[in-house]
């Protein structure tokens, strides 16, 4: 399956989806996300590209907070979709493909 065609947001829903049903994929998406990447979406991303995979737990939660710095007010709306929720998946269709687009 290519990114050509795919948002962010089908990007990241397509790998949870993944993951949910194939506990072999699951296992790697946790242990190594750039090989589980590229062995689904067939594509490497750049070495300097750090990406972590968390499960949530019953009792456990992830927020995940935009970059600090670096992020104007237009670029914070189309990271979060306008939602004003910042989630990796833009990050990560970025660093997959640069001209995805990541609303």
């Amino acid at each position: 399956m290519g990114t050509e065609t795919m948002t962010a947001t089908e990007i990241r829903e397509h790998l949870v989806s993944k993951a949910c049903s194939d506990e072999a994929f699951r296992g790697l998406l946790v242990s190594d996300p750039k090989a589980a990447i590229k062995a689904e979406l067939g594509v490497t991303l750049p070495e300097d590209f750090t990406i972590e995979v968390h499960e949530e737990m019953q009792d456990t939660s992830h927020l995940v907070l935009p970059p600090t710095a670096g992020l104007n007010e237009a670029e914070l709306q189309r990271a979060t979709g306008g939602t004003g929720a910042y989630f990796w998946h833009a990050p990560l269709a970025t660093a997959v493909d640069p001209s995805v687009d990541t609303g």
